[in-house]
């Protein structure tokens, strides 16, 4: 998959990490040169200097044939117009804009970007995952099909440890996706058996939120 990222602050430069070590071709675009030659230096020639809201710019970056653009700059305006030139001019399929204020989801929404990702949301979640007492964590909004992805960590007095999957009552249109056991990513599998500290990866609505919570910590 190519995969354009257009801004590398500290958050595209984390994707940019993260999309390489899962070998997907990406190339980064920011204006700043002194920032692309050391992203080069360290990771090769996958950095380009230029203004990624312009269409000369993105055509050079090859956006004819990306299959996703992630626009990553610290203003929300520059993210939208980077994601509509790369939707309208060069038919991109997927569009993921970085939001600073989250009241400009409605709009980035309505003028076509597919997915938007609140820096508020990822600060939330930072500070979740840093809390050891809070056994539940906001992952992201699917927000097309009014959806959530939440992680809920298993407590080792809980009553569903020791239980099968498949036995766990779960809210309807509730899916559990993985299991997290230490260093181990599991599909979800109908026996797994949950033990203590698991750390279960749901997709649900967002109302069945708190029956899910008490559903994998309530104790006996």
């Amino acid at each position: 998959m190519y995969i354009l990222v257009i801004g590398c602050g500290k958050v595209g430069y984390q994707l940019m990490r993260s999309l390489l070590a899962e070998e997907h071709e990406v190339l980064t675009v920011d204006w700043d040169y002194a920032r692309c030659h050391e992203i080069n230096e360290e990771m090769g020639s996958v950095a380009m200097v230029g203004d990624g809201t312009e269409e000369g710019t993105l055509r050079e970056a090859g956006a004819n044939r990306a299959d996703v653009i992630i626009a990553a700059m610290g203003n929300d305006e520059d993210n939208l117009v980077a994601c509509q030139v790369a939707k309208y001019m060069f038919k991109v399929d997927r569009t993921i804009a970085l939001l600073k204020d989250p009241q400009n989801q409605a709009l980035f929404e309505q003028l076509g970007v597919d997915v938007t990702v609140s820096t508020s949301d990822i600060i939330l979640k930072n500070i979740e995952e840093e809390l050891p007492s809070n056994p539940l964590v906001h992952i992201m909004p699917l927000r097309t099909v009014n959806r959530i992805v939440l992680e809920i960590r298993v407590p080792p007095e809980a009553k569903v440890v020791g239980c099968e999957l498949n036995g766990v009552e779960l809210p309807p249109d509730t899916l559990i996706s993985l299991v997290i056991r230490g260093n181990q990513v599991n599909p979800s599998v109908a026996e797994t058996v949950i033990q203590g500290h698991d750390e279960i990866i749901l997709i649900t609505a967002p109302e069945q939120e708190q029956a899910l919570l008490r559903t994998f910590t309530e104790e006996p």
